[in-house]
């Protein structure tokens, strides 16, 4: 004959046992290239024009609660978008869980009324936070 059969005269089917790997790598790799790629892009957050100064830099807490007051007025806290009332119960459950030694960062537009930006202080003063911080842009030379 032309071709030869498995004894028995039967074709026999192996089943591959084995895992094909390299699909799963490739897909492992695209999603690793995407969160490097958006990674940076989540820390910042809310968009802002913050006002320039010439002060030094402050040192990093560990992990310090960010509140922003965008262009319109909108306050976020940790990135979560809300009214001052919110800010002042989210404050006041932070000083619970973490204690008022928890440093606090201010981002405020440059555009915000500085009346606002006064009375998002006084919340985190009343709150029982002392390390505020306020975040600026360093002033072009």
């Amino acid at each position: 004959m032309a071709f030869d059969l498995p004894p028995g005269g039967r074709r026999s089917r192996q089943m591959i046992s084995g895992i094909n790997v390299v699909p799963l790598v490739d897909i492992m790799l695209v999603l690793l290239i995407i969160f490097m790629i958006t990674a940076p892009m989540i820390t910042q957050g809310v968009d802002v024009d913050l006002p320039e100064t010439t002060t030094q830099p402050l040192r990093q807490s560990s992990d310090p609660v960010m509140i922003t007051v965008g262009k319109t007025g909108e306050i976020y806290f940790d990135e979560i978008q809300g009214t001052r009332e919110i800010l002042r119960q989210q404050l006041a459950s932070l000083a619970q869980r973490r204690g008022t030694d928890q440093t606090v960062l201010l981002r405020a537009d440059r555009e915000v009324p500085y009346g606002l930006v006064a009375a998002v202080l006084a919340d985190i003063k009343d709150a029982g936070f002392n390390q505020l911080g306020m975040i600026t842009q360093p002033e072009a030379n």
